[in-house]
């Protein structure tokens, strides 16, 4: 697959309005994204609210929740996707994260038991997806005679992951794969693959959808702007991420010493361009679809999400714009 090929889409962390958000959409359709995802991050606009409003003015680009099985419960999930679909006929996906302190402490909510919740979910919304009435017992969930009003539906379910046991699950459970990181791709997506091919589905994961998730810095001021969030990825990525991004045990203690101290800007102060480019796309436009071609070649990537994460109507459009001139090469 080439650049020309791979689909496109979008993940919006909802900061800005509502009317924003669906109009950000619908361009996004428009210039000829195949998916948008939207963050479900609790306090923020409601996702569902908002993906309904986009089904009724799109027609093609799919739409999917990123969501977690702490601060909703997985049935009431099952029928807020389902929901999303029969507006949308049939357009629904949902990706699911173990869920992180951003959205789990202001409700007080601990992460806990995630493997075993993230198994149950996927089995939940699967059962109830089925249409039929659903009495079930999974490790931490249950139902008792639970059926959707909505029918059956077929939706894809895709996993946001970065430990090894949660690749792993990925792997066996899900039907997509999202990875955030560069220079980890290969190693998350082989321990995903490898688990699948244990579990006998297939020749190791040619079904499981194959998604690179990045921010893609193409401007100085982008690659200034991820070093200044460059210590979230830091804190939030296990031991084999931070040897893939080429840091040793005192660069890593430096960089946590310095965010404990003066957050983002500090370990902002820190990061080399080099830093960056290791864990995300960053460089020239011609430099980044180089980048980008040779990412999909390698880890036969199905598709490529571009992460939009503030509010501005014009500098998002812009920046959707560019994004497919960098893909395409048109």
């Amino acid at each position: 697959m080439s650049t020309e090929d791979i689909a496109l889409g979008l993940q919006i962390v909802p900061t800005m309005g509502s009317a924003e958000l669906i109009d950000t959409i619908v361009v996004a359709e428009e210039l000829g994204y195949s998916y948008c995802m939207v963050a479900d991050e609790g306090l923020m606009l409601d996702v569902y609210a908002v993906l309904g409003a986009a089904a009724r003015v799109t027609s093609t680009i799919r739409l999917g929740a990123v969501t977690n099985p702490y601060t909703r419960h997985p049935a009431a999930t099952a029928a807020a996707i389902a929901t999303v679909d029969e507006m949308s006929s049939g357009r629904a996906f949902v990706t699911l994260v173990a869920g992180g302190t951003m959205v789990l402490h202001p409700m007080g909510l601990e992460r806990s038991g995630p493997l075993a919740l993230m198994a149950d979910t996927i089995a939940a919304l699967r059962l109830l997806w089925a249409g039929e009435p659903v009495t079930w017992q999974g490790r931490r969930l249950s139902l008792e005679g639970a059926q959707l009003t909505t029918g059956t539906h077929s939706i894809p379910v895709w996993v946001a992951a970065r430990g090894a046991r949660m690749l792993e699950l990925a792997g066996t459970h899900a039907d997509g794969l999202v990875l955030m990181v560069k220079s980890d791709l290969a190693d998350a997506f082989g321990i995903a693959n490898q688990a699948r091919q244990a579990a006998g589905d297939g020749d190791g994961g040619s079904s499981l959808t194959r998604v690179y998730l990045d921010r893609l810095a193409y401007k100085p001021e982008m690659i200034e702007e991820a070093k200044h969030l460059y210590g979230y990825a830091i804190m939030d990525s296990p031991p084999r991420i931070l040897r893939n991004l080429g840091l040793n045990d005192d660069e890593i203690a430096g960089l946590k010493h310095a965010f404990a101290q003066g957050g983002p800007e500090a370990v902002g102060r820190l990061v080399s361009d080099e830093l960056v480019a290791s864990y995300q796309i960053a460089g020239t436009p011609a430099e980044c679809r180089h980048q980008l071609e040779h990412l999909i070649g390698a880890h036969h990537l199905d598709a490529f999400f571009v992460n939009i994460i503030s509010p501005g109507p014009a500098a998002n459009r812009e920046l959707l714009t560019e994004v497919v001139a960098i893909a395409t090469g048109r």
